[in-house]
Formats: structure tokens, C-alpha cells, sequence
């Protein structure tokens, strides 16, 4: 299943996913060797990327644990492969790496598609901090679970994933129009619930040998889901947190407020119409 567009209003223009967007765009085209040779491009990742060695290390790796692929291998004084770089700073710099074009596409489809709607409510400042701590909780949850790992963890998956999160908890009925591949190609609507539950249910099949960081998903998504689940259920939250336009809401509406108050009608399926 693949999510095409969701039908969700906002009351404001989603500046942070575009910027998002746009910055992942730039770092793909303009600073990855992604055209080059791989040995560059593995290279670039090694140096750039958030590796959960050096994570829990501390250190960039030496050349020796890369050559051997083996976290502390050899000698303490054995030099850096790459002295100058920043652990800290490659935790970031990771959400904005991809490893090819169909995971650059795919991760900014569904921020477009999720992520205007969570910072419609959050506003600009706070959607982008919930972004990027939804980010590092999907990397630590990686790491967590490949303590020895030299391999390089790249994608903004995992911040997309708390988005998503967010959007199943907040507008579990939100429909999503899915195109739906089964022998033929069906377009058709699906309650968010249902297209995100099962997303999040197929990362725990995600082979071994697929080289997705599936951790991360599931990282970033439960951290999603908790967060939204504490500010929806909690008035005084959703006052602090959410912006003046949905502050004021009543009971809880599960479509996002299609239907109601900001939001009148909204269109199910071809020449359908449903008012709540």
C-alpha cells in the first residue's frame, strides 16, 4: 500500500515540512555522491552518518573497525579513520541522508502527506522539535539493539515514523487516499488507523537482510504515539501545546475536524459527501 494524499484541511502553510523537505532534497542532489562510486559514496556515509559504535563509544571509528567490521577492534591508540568528525553531530546529520532515490521519495512522500497536518497543530517551532527528538529516539532505539554495529544509519525515517505516530493517535479516521497493489492497482480510501497500524506492524517483519533500520521505525513511532497520547488526553497540554486554532476543541473529533468545527463537509469517495 502506498499513501497518495490524505483529506485533513490545515489552517496554515506547513513552512517546516517544506523546509524539510527541501533540505533533504538538497542534501541528496547537492552534497551526496549519490551518481558517484560506491566506494565514495560509502565513504561519504562513514564520515557524514550516525554509526551505533561510535555512538556508544563516543569516538569516530578507527581504521582498523572499519576494515573488520568489528566495534573496538585492536588497539586503543589505533588512529580515526575520520579524526574530525562529530558523533554528536552526525545524529542530525543522518535524518537528512538517504541511500538512494525510491528512500528519498518514499520518506518525503509520507512527511508531506502526515507531517502538515502534526505541525498544523503544533506550530512551526514545536512540530520542528518533535521532529528531531522523534529522530534521535529512533536512532538511540537502532542503536539500542546494534551496540556493535560499524554500519552507517542514514534516513529520516525514523523522524517521519513519530510523525506518523502522531497522526494515529490524533486522526485515527483521517481518511487516506491508498494506492493499493494486488495483481492490479487500486485506488482507494483507508482510515489512517488502518494504512498506519499496518505499516507499523510490518516493520516487525522487515527481513535481516533487507539493511532497513527497522528499530528506528518502531522507535520513532512509539515515541510519537506516547507523546500525542499524553497531550490529547490532557486539557492543559493541549492548551500549551497546540496552536490558538485547536486549542479551543471540545470533544474529541477522530477525523481531524472534517465535518466539524473548523471544518464543515468533506468528500468520501467519488460523489459522496458526509456531514457529521
Amino acid at each position: 500500500m502506498l499513501p497518495l494524499k490524505d483529506e485533513n484541511p490545515i489552517h496554515r502553510t506547513p513552512f517546516v515540512t517544506v523546509l524539510l523537505i527541501g533540505s533533504c532534497l538538497w542534501v541528496f542532489f547537492a552534497w551526496q555522491p549519490f551518481l558517484g562510486d560506491p566506494t565514495e559514496e560509502i565513504l561519504f556515509a562513514l564520515e557524514n552518518a550516525a554509526i551505533p559504535c561510535e555512538v556508544v563509544e563516543g569516538r569516530p571509528l578507527t581504521v582498523d573497525e572499519i576494515q573488520l567490521g568489528t566495534c573496538d577492534a585492536g588497539p586503543s591508540s589505533a588512529p580515526s579513520a575520520f579524526p574530525d568528525k562529530s558523533v554528536w553531530v552526525a545524529l542530525f546529520t543522518s535524518m537528512f541522508l538517504h541511500g538512494g532515490l525510491l528512500h528519498l521519495g518514499g520518506n518525503l512522500l509520507f512527511l508531506w502527506i502526515f507531517g502538515n497536518n502534526i505541525e498544523d497543530h503544533l506550530g512551526h517551532t514545536r512540530y520542528l522539535i518533535f521532529y528531531l527528538l522523534g529522530g534521535l529516539v529512533a536512532t538511540a532505539a537502532h542503536v539500542g539493539l546494534n551496540l556493535d554495529s560499524t554500519i552507517p544509519v542514514v534516513g529520516a525515517s525514523g523522524a517521519i515514523a513519530a510523525v506518523m505516530g502522531a497522526y494515529l493517535v490524533w486522526f485515527p479516521d483521517a481518511p487516506v487516499r491508498t494506492a493499493v497493489f494486488f495483481f492490479f492497482i487500486t485506488i482507494v480510501d483507508i482510515r489512517a488507523k488502518w494504512l498506519l497500524g499496518f505499516w507499523f506492524i510490518s516493520q516487525f517483519f522487515t527481513s535481516p537482510q533487507s539493511g532497513v533500520a527497522w528499530a528506528a521505525h518502531v522507535g520513532g513511532f512509539v515515541f510519537g504515539v506516547v507523546v500525542a497520547y499524553v497531550v490529547r488526553n490532557n486539557n492543559r497540554l493541549r492548551r500549551v501545546t497546540w496552536t490558538r486554532d485547536y486549542q479551543g476543541w471540545g470533544a474529541w473529533d477522530r477525523t481531524g475536524g472534517v465535518g466539524t468545527h473548523p471544518y464543515r463537509t468533506r468528500r468520501m469517495g467519488p460523489g459522496r459527501r458526509r456531514r457529521r
